[in-house]
């Protein structure tokens, strides 16, 4: 799979293994830790990818990237966010101006 329909595929096997073992699996060890703890490894993985970035290392960012991802998509599903929630947010996005969003939302 080389599109990003392997995000999907990703979050239903994040769903999956949510209620697994936590002792035979990092994903179901995640959310027994609890929301903060997610929160935190998104923002420890989220500063790597940065990191890389700066530094220019295409295989490191792509590597950290995918670590990014991953724990994006594990937040979504521990608050109860599918990944067409999100992808109806872009789908709007590039199909309205700022002027024209703003006007939708009834914002300045």
């Amino acid at each position: 799979m080389s599109d990003l329909s392997i995000l999907n595929v990703l979050f239903e096997t994040i769903e999956k293994r949510k209620k697994a073992d936590p002792e035979k699996s990092y994903t179901a060890r995640l959310f027994a830790k609890g929301r903060g703890k997610i929160a935190q490894k998104l923002g420890e993985e989220a500063t790597e990818t940065v990191i890389e970035a700066m530094i220019g290392d295409k295989k490191r960012l792509a590597e950290e990237s995918a670590d990014l991802l991953y724990h994006l998509l594990v937040v979504w599903s521990d608050v109860g966010i599918m990944p067409a929630d999100v992808t109806a947010v872009i789908d709007d996005r590039m199909h309205y101006t700022d002027d024209e969003r703003k006007k939708r939302k009834g914002g300045d």
